[in-house]
């Protein structure tokens, strides 16, 4: 399929698959007359990006799981470099969490205050 049918496809733009393209996450195969060319497995891979992403995860981070399904796996998360950013995330997920129900005390408390 052409870059604007994968777009289609995967609900995104061909500008984004160029840029994924540009951050070594997505490759075309050139045809003869030079325009991208993109099979089901690319689609795959943007999926997973676009899944990852909206998720909060960075462009980076998404690499380790692109390379996994890459290899062959059914799932991006099967590997140990995705198995790694995961646990990262969820650390940092669990941090962004504590610091905001000890704002919520504070304004709780501030508002009981005042109240």
């Amino acid at each position: 399929m052409r870059i604007g049918e994968l777009a289609d496809q995967a609900g995104t733009s061909a500008r984004t698959l160029r840029y994924y393209e540009e951050h070594g996450l997505l490759s075309a195969r050139r045809t003869a007359n030079g325009y991208r060319e993109y099979g089901e497995d690319d689609l795959r891979l943007v999926q997973e990006i676009r899944s990852l992403l909206e998720i909060g995860f960075s462009l980076e981070e998404t690499r380790p799981f692109v390379e996994c399904l890459r290899s062959g796996h059914a799932s991006g998360g099967q590997c140990p470099g995705s198995v790694a950013v995961l646990g990262r995330k969820l650390a940092d997920l669990d941090a962004s969490i504590g610091r905001l129900v000890e704002i919520r005390r504070r304004v709780s408390l501030e508002l009981e205050e005042n109240s």
